[in-house]
């Protein structure tokens, strides 16, 4: 009996997750990589500026349960996706908006860092999950800096589903399968 694409998503060697807010993303990708007899690696984009921000990560945290080593890497993440002691994880990477903002924040090359980020994935033996929020289905933003955001990212997005065996579209906690076929 041929796979369901869900298992053939939970198989593929870099998966990407986008959605929009509060769509299931993060849930979801922590339920593929719980299904991976691999260790499980979180590695943490988002930076605790904030009580709300705190509290979220503290939910999330929780949800994920001891299985999970944490790292909070805001910027660097393709330097602990290539790391040789990363090899053996699944690693699910939440969430490449919130990175990309780092980056813009604090004024890193999104280009440079982003090749960085893709020459990683192709290169590591590890198995990575991505999450990230689309944000280019509403209207054009009224300022510069969101329009370069929102253009940033779909620029992204674009790059990693290129190289990503599997790319999934969330709605409503619903996952749909956009790349990646039960035919592997």
């Amino acid at each position: 009996m041929a796979p369901t694409h869900h298992q053939a998503i939970a198989s593929a060697k870099t998966t990407l997750i986008l959605g929009g807010a509060r769509s299931g993303k993060s849930a979801y990708a922590e339920k593929l990589a719980m299904e991976s007899s691999r260790r499980k690696l979180y590695i943490a984009t988002a930076e605790a500026l904030d009580s709300e921000m705190r509290e979220r990560i503290v939910l999330h945290q929780k949800r994920r349960g001891d299985e999970w080593t944490t790292l909070e890497i805001p910027l660097a993440i393709a330097d602990a996706i290539a790391a040789p002691a990363h090899q053996d994880a699944v690693i699910l990477v939440d969430c490449l908006t919130l990175w990309l903002s780092n980056l813009m924040h604090y004024g890193w090359n999104i280009t440079e860092t982003t090749e960085r980020l893709a020459h990683s994935l192709k290169q590591t033996e590890a198995q990575i999950i991505l999450v990230s929020n689309e944000v280019g289905q509403g209207i054009v933003p009224d300022n510069a800096l969101a329009r370069q955001f929102r253009d940033e990212a779909g620029l992204l997005h674009q790059k990693i589903a290129a190289i990503a065996e599997s790319v999934v579209w969330m709605v409503a906690g619903i996952p749909t399968f956009i790349k990646g076929s039960h035919n592997g």
